[in-house]
């Protein structure tokens, strides 16, 4: 599969410490996506996702489903934030 998995991450809200600085922001994962690679990559990210998301400010996953044979294309962590219009399309 030439596909590479993405995730689309839930904007980061600033939280701050009793000192009042701002702490570490937690990195959410809102749904996970595949996208075609570029063109002329095996590891860079085209422009968009299977259902059409721009992947600009997604994260790339190094979770690759070539690595893991027989298994979902996507990490099993992140089965409930599958998109499920990106797994019809694979699933097709």
């Amino acid at each position: 599969m030439t596909e590479i998995v993405v995730y689309e991450l839930v904007k980061p809200a600033a939280t701050r410490s009793a000192s009042g600085t701002p702490d570490e922001v937690e990195r959410r994962v809102r749904r996970v996506h595949a996208a075609p690679a570029a063109p002329g990559s095996h590891t860079a990210v085209g422009p968009r996702t299977l259902c059409g998301k721009d992947t600009f400010a997604m994260e790339t996953s190094h979770w690759k489903p070539s690595d893991h044979p027989g298994e979902p294309w996507y990490p099993a962590e992140y089965a409930s934030l599958v998109c499920t219009d990106c797994n019809a399309v694979i699933e097709t």
